[in-house]
């Protein structure tokens, strides 16, 4: 198949989306039906198409530039001057899956279908009238055991649950798996943990899991502020940082509620995300495309296991040492 976003006439007749289009991805491509060539006033709506016709009827071909699978959504880039980007979005209307095909323009927000909460609904509060009442919908976020004056998250609709973190210091999980996580530093924590390595194993943890980021309780600014240290030192550890590992972004928040604040909803937007990411596109093969999945991260448990085996002291308890973490890495497992 041909590296081109094609259009095509749809020959089925009758139908309300007369175009079909084919998205560039994976071994054989994704058929779409679709009411218009391109969302130029408002967002198109789509709908699956069982496969790419024969001797399809051509109206448009364009090569592309980009073309990947982020989570519900495909980022779409046009090799052409005018009406480039794109995405197509999976989304859901009245408790089904719809798919919807828009632009920079026609988008009203940049989050397709995520709701978060802003406040706590009222006992016995229901989202449509007549549906009864329903329980407070709740996000539990894990925070790890270790972690001291961790967020009560009191001002925000959540639970928290004290467990055992592998990686970060809060997390969430779906279906008993951990899909996003967050390592909450001060700044003086940040300096430390820059300068003397321990970031870097915490990057490369986060960086195994879906969704991974550092959040930090203050402004950038205030690294040029620093006492002690070379502010210029930091600050290029924390580029470097950020260009090794651009999977996980370095957050500054200015203040510890602003920090929560902005966990809570990151949490919740990824968990948002792997919900949706479960089934989005169940006939694309190859999400190769998108690049490969990470492997599974080893527990704590697993690599305090195996270091006791390799007769390399370890606590019974508690994180583990960076240096264990590297040699487990270097032993090839």
């Amino acid at each position: 198949m041909p590296d081109d976003f094609l259009v095509a006439a749809n020959p089925e007749e009758g139908s309300s989306l007369p175009y079909l289009i084919r998205i560039p991805l994976g071994p054989d491509g994704i058929v779409l039906k679709a009411r218009e060539t391109w969302p130029r006033t408002s967002k198109v709506y789509c709908h699956r198409a069982e496969g790419w016709p024969v001797d399809a009827q051509v109206v448009e071909r364009v090569p592309t530039r980009v073309c990947a699978s982020r989570g519900a959504a495909i980022d779409l880039v046009l090799d052409r001057g005018r009406e480039n980007r794109s995405q197509f979005v999976l989304s859901r209307a009245k408790g089904r899956q719809v798919i919807f095909w828009q632009t920079p323009r026609t988008a009203k927000q940049a989050r397709p279908n995520v709701r978060i909460p802003t406040a706590r609904p009222r006992p016995g509060e229901s989202d449509a009238p007549g549906t009864g009442p329903v329980p407070p919908r709740e996000l539990e976020i894990l925070v790890d055991t270790h972690e001291r004056y961790g967020w009560k998250f009191t001002r925000q609709q959540a639970t928290t649950r004290k467990k055992p973190l592998a990686v970060g210091d809060y997390a969430v999980e779906l279906d008993g798996r951990v899909v996003a996580a967050v390592e909450r530093k001060s700044l003086q924590d940040l300096s430390s943990s820059l300068l003397n390595g321990k970031l870097r194993y915490a990057l490369a943890e986060l960086s195994g899991i879906r969704h991974g980021a550092v959040v930090v309780e203050d402004r950038y600014s205030r690294v040029f502020a620093l006492e002690h240290v070379r502010p210029a030192v930091v600050a290029d550890a924390i580029a470097e940082s950020q260009a090794r590992y651009p999977t996980v972004p370095i957050i500054f928040c200015e203040t510890r509620a602003l920090a929560q604040e902005w966990t809570f909803r990151f949490l919740a937007a990824a968990l948002h995300e792997a919900r949706l990411e479960v089934g989005a596109w169940p006939h694309l093969d190859a999400l190769e495309a998108a690049g490969p999945v990470p492997p599974r991260d080893p527990t704590t448990a697993e690599v305090r296991a195996w270091a006791a085996a390799a007769g390399l002291p370890v606590s019974d308890r508690g994180r583990l040492r960076p240096e264990i973490w590297e040699a487990y890495r270097g032993s090839g497992r």
